[in-house]
């Protein structure tokens, strides 16, 4: 199993609405992301800044890079557009984290 953190950040005044958008989150969606491999999903939102942190598990890498050609996360990418800071293509601007420890 592969770890994979990253960043994310929310526009101003956005919390509470991505918050009801993952409670609870698409079933097409979650479907798709155990479907390609990612297991135990979580997001943490930081108030102070906005910043969300993304923590995943997934089976490979390759199976999870395919999850962005789906269908159904471009459409969420659309939603979630104007909650977050996105790229032209709607894809969320996130900054990938380096993991530097682990306890197993």
């Amino acid at each position: 199993m592969l770890r994979r953190a990253f960043q994310f950040q929310l526009k101003s005044g956005c919390a509470a609405a991505y918050e009801r958008a993952h409670n609870p989150i698409w079933p097409e969606l979650s479907a798709t992301l155990t479907a390609h491999g990612a297991r135990n999903y979580s997001i943490f939102h930081d108030e102070a800044s906005g910043r969300l942190f993304a923590y995943v598990e997934i089976e490979d890498q390759g199976r999870w890079d395919v999850i962005a050609s789906t269908e159904i996360c471009q459409r969420w990418w659309r939603a979630m557009q104007p909650l977050m800071m996105t790229n032209p293509d709607a894809s969320p601007l996130a900054i990938p984290l380096r993991e530097v420890f682990h306890l197993a």
